[in-house]
């Protein structure tokens, strides 16, 4: 594995990890402190993890001062992503979704200057591969705003996206997709652009680590791949292999099922990278 002195030296990319979200009920007492305040939850939180994926603002606008005040209370090198809001991707004509991304961003996203990582555009499971509709949004994704560089992700949760078609696509706008470890949506580890995106959503509540440690190893020596420009040979592709070897920033956020224990198989994971 790549030691942190040779991530410094840019043989390998940075590896982000954290969950989704910070305020949930059931880690009161497991992953918070008993009586830790609720306004200091973020914070903590921000201790323990590298990263964290903001997903109110799926649901609907945040406000700029919001932003500034999430980006006050993490440590210097600590990451957020952001899910776009839904209103944008739930929708039968993305092409016509430019007016909702620019919306979007006048909300103060960029508020969170260099606390903000790559924005999450996710689509419905009812969302078909259309390639010339899908193409037009990848179009519409700003690419720089007021000279500072932006990085997209899309997570498409429908087989038909499992296709060379699709991964030609993206190519070309350089915008990753997702690799969704998931029962049901499509498991696409194609590499593409200059990070890899990870959501894992197969923990268990019932394992203090919310992996068992086989699989925590595994998922580090996979970042620790990707990172270092690799490609692992163990996760499906819709595609050939053939992206450049190059040092790739990653981003794994543990989420979905076994919620209560993701925190702590983050953490574990945020051990397994040193």
């Amino acid at each position: 594995m790549a030691k942190a002195s040779e991530r410094a030296r840019g043989k390998s990319g940075r590896i982000f990890i954290g969950v989704g979200g910070w305020t949930f009920a059931p880690w009161r007492g497991v992953f918070y402190p008993d009586k830790l305040a609720q306004a200091k939850e973020l914070q903590y939180a921000a201790s323990k993890l590298t990263s964290i994926e903001i997903n109110g603002t799926y649901y609907g606008s945040q406000k700029p001062e919001s932003f500034r005040k999430w980006a006050a209370e993490v440590p210097d090198g600590f990451v957020f992503s952001v899910k776009g809001p839904r209103f944008t991707t739930n929708r039968r004509v993305l092409a016509e979704a430019g007016d909702s991304i620019k919306h979007f961003y006048n909300t103060g996203v960029l508020e969170l200057g260099d606390r903000l990582g790559p924005v999450l555009w996710q689509f419905a499971p009812t969302k078909k591969f259309d390639e010339a509709d899908f193409g037009k949004f990848l179009e519409l994704l700003p690419r720089k705003i007021d000279g500072r560089a932006l990085r997209h992700v899309v997570e498409v949760r429908h087989p038909s996206f499992s296709v060379p078609a699709f991964v030609a696509l993206l190519k070309q706008f350089e915008t990753p997709v997702v690799f969704a470890e998931h029962e049901t949506y499509p498991q696409i580890a194609d590499v593409v652009g200059d990070f890899v995106y990870a959501r894992l959503q197969k923990g268990d509540d019932d394992l203090k680590t919310c992996y068992p440690p086989k699989q925590l190893d595994a998922w580090a020596k996979r970042f620790q791949l990707w990172a270092e420009g690799g490609e692992p040979d163990d996760l499906p592709r819709a595609a050939p292999p053939g992206a450049k070897k190059t040092p790739r920033d990653v981003f794994a956020y543990v989420i979905h099922e076994g919620k209560i224990r993701a925190p702590a198989g983050a953490m574990e994971l945020i051990e397994r990278v040193k």
